[in-house]
């Protein structure tokens, strides 16, 4: 039997950021990814992340940020216009006024995962285990002895698990999530369009939920953005069957022209839309970041972000406390550490998202005056950027 001082569950991107902040560190760790080394071309996943500010700083950290700065496209302004009343509101939220030049920087997940595997490759006591996942937990009060699915076991002093929403790991401890549904699928595609974005990600919010447009790098010549459109789960079948020329008629329709016309390009992938709160962020042995902790629907680029503020916090009391990682002192503090953000966030975030699907023409109106207040008052709108960016978190 292997022993290590962490073994991370989950090779998603949250999972491999994990493996590769522990071994900057000097721990050894033990990484298992379920999916297979062979699988699908990752070149079909239009799938994009949106890293705040502070996640590079995390990333920096574990030296995975090298491996995609050169692929990644920079956010500057956050637009968001409510298109759902007589007349649009639109309202800009600068980097500037901050003293920023970016909010983040928008990055392909293919590109993420690939960067972050070479980055484990690199690092000599981390052990990536492709096409293995977890399947078992012994924890005592030393150790925790990790069972996994090739039939071999791995003694750690602490178990991460990051294997997403369904986790096993979260399961094996018996450990409730709470799941809210919205009966919503989140589209996603890239579009090319005549206007440049000049860093400038934009939400425009109308009935069904937000369509989002974020900067990519060019294609093929062409400014290109990243859409995520959130909409009711009928509506998705109905967008998903259509040819490529009514969908691009109906993606141009559901823009408000924000960036003129639009143009897809590749094929669109449909994701579900949930929020999810795990009831608690450890067990002995054992925490629990990214989607197994939490799920939010795509607003505010919170997702990756929430992720990476759960690895900081790890990290911290790694570097600040090596002889306690794992401990029940330990991972108290980062239950701590992280619980009131997460569920200030989630509970944030299912509220924009429930007033995004509203129709009804006065909550739309509602939502047009909300934007004017939250903007217009400068010590609000620098609050909230603010927040947004994670630079203001309770805990």
């Amino acid at each position: 039997m292997d022993r290590v001082d962490i073994v991370v569950a989950g090779g998603g991107a949250a999972g491999l950021a994990a493996a590769a902040a522990f071994g900057t560190l000097g721990l050894r760790v033990v990484c298992v990814d379920p999916a297979p080394e062979d699988g699908p071309d990752p070149a079909g996943d239009l799938r994009t992340t949106a890293i705040l500010a502070p996640g590079r700083v995390v990333l920096e950290g574990a030296g995975l940020w090298e491996g995609i700065a050169n692929h990644a496209t920079p956010l500057r302004v956050m637009r968001i216009v409510e298109a759902g009343g007589p007349r649009p509101v639109r309202r800009d939220f600068v980097a500037g006024e901050l003293g920023r030049t970016e909010f983040g920087w928008n990055v392909p997940n293919r590109i993420l995962r690939r960067a972050f595997a070479a980055r484990l490759a690199a690092l000599p006591g981390v052990d990536l285990r492709r096409g293995v996942g977890f399947a078992s937990r012994l924890a005592g009060a030393e150790e925790v002895v990790v069972g996994l699915t090739d039939g071999r076991r791995v003694a750690a002093r602490l178990l991460v698990g990051a294997d997403g929403r369904h986790s096993a790991v979260r399961a094996a401890c018996g450990i409730g999530a709470r799941v809210l549904r919205y009966g919503q699928k989140a589209l996603v595609l890239a579009v090319c369009h005549e206007t440049p974005h000049e860093g400038v990600s934009t939400e425009v919010h109308a009935r069904g939920g937000p369509f989002t447009l974020v900067p990519l790098p060019d294609h093929e010549g062409s400014p290109c953005s990243a859409v995520v459109w959130m909409t009711d789960g009928a509506e998705a079948r109905r967008l998903l069957a259509l040819s490529p020329e009514a969908l691009a008629e109906a993606v141009n329709a559901r823009s408000a022209g924000v960036m003129g016309p639009l143009r897809p390009v590749g094929p669109v992938q449909a994701w579900p839309v949930v929020t999810l709160t795990a009831d608690r962020l450890v067990a002995r042995r054992t925490a629990l970041m990214a989607e197994a902790a939490h799920a939010v629907p795509p607003i505010g680029a919170q997702g990756l972000n929430m992720s990476l503020a759960d690895l900081g916090a790890l990290v911290a009391l790694a570097r600040e406390r090596p002889g306690g990682i794992g401990t029940d002192a330990w991972l108290r503090d980062y239950a701590r550490m992280r619980e009131p953000d997460i569920r200030l966030r989630a509970a944030g975030i299912d509220l924009l998202n429930r007033a995004s699907i509203a129709g009804a023409a006065p909550l739309r109106l509602a939502r047009g005056l909300g934007l004017r207040a939250m903007h217009d008052l400068g010590a609000v709108r620098r609050g909230l950027m603010r927040l947004g960016l994670g630079l203001d978190r309770p805990g």
